[in-house]
């Protein structure tokens, strides 16, 4: 089973690609792992931004393989403890084995047509974070996922 990410923009911070480079590494020792980085779309105050959301929307389902599961990352999705995004996790390594494709997008989110083709809808928080930072988080999650199959003690359950 492989993960990949499908991001929209960079981490425009060294702190922020120190860390996320730290959490990647870590998770490979469990999973292979890509990270696919979009072009961000400029907006500006007067961007047409479905035009925008709907341009960044088909470079990321090209990126998206079609066997893979598609977990996509929005503020209104469903909201998982890291028991429950390990469990999940697990179910699909014993019974599924499909790949994880999962999507962070940009600053003005993700066209409706992403969200339609997901099989997940997936809330990292009630809280709005910048797209750099969940990258941060889910990779952090994934890792900590990771342990917890594997009864490591980083979770301190």
């Amino acid at each position: 089973m492989k993960l990949r990410l499908v991001c929209v923009g960079k981490l425009a911070e060294a702190w922020q690609r120190q860390a996320a480079d730290d959490y990647a590494a870590r998770l490979q020792h469990y999973f292979p792992l890509e990270i696919v980085e979009l072009k961000e779309e400029k907006g500006g105050r007067k961007a047409d931004i479905s035009g925008l959301l709907k341009r960044e929307g088909g470079r990321i389902l090209e990126k998206v393989p079609q066997a893979s599961v598609l977990i996509v990352l929005d503020e209104r999705g469903r909201s998982l403890g890291s028991e429950q995004l390990a469990e999940r996790l697990g179910d699909e390594m014993l019974h599924g084995g499909r790949d994880w494709c999962l999507v962070i997008g940009g600053p003005y989110g993700l066209d409706p047509e992403v969200r339609r083709r997901a099989d997940l809808l997936l809330s990292l928080s009630k809280l709005t974070f910048t797209h750099q930072m969940a990258r941060l988080f889910l990779l952090e999650q994934l890792y900590r996922s990771s342990t917890i199959l594997r009864n490591e003690p980083y979770h301190n359950r």
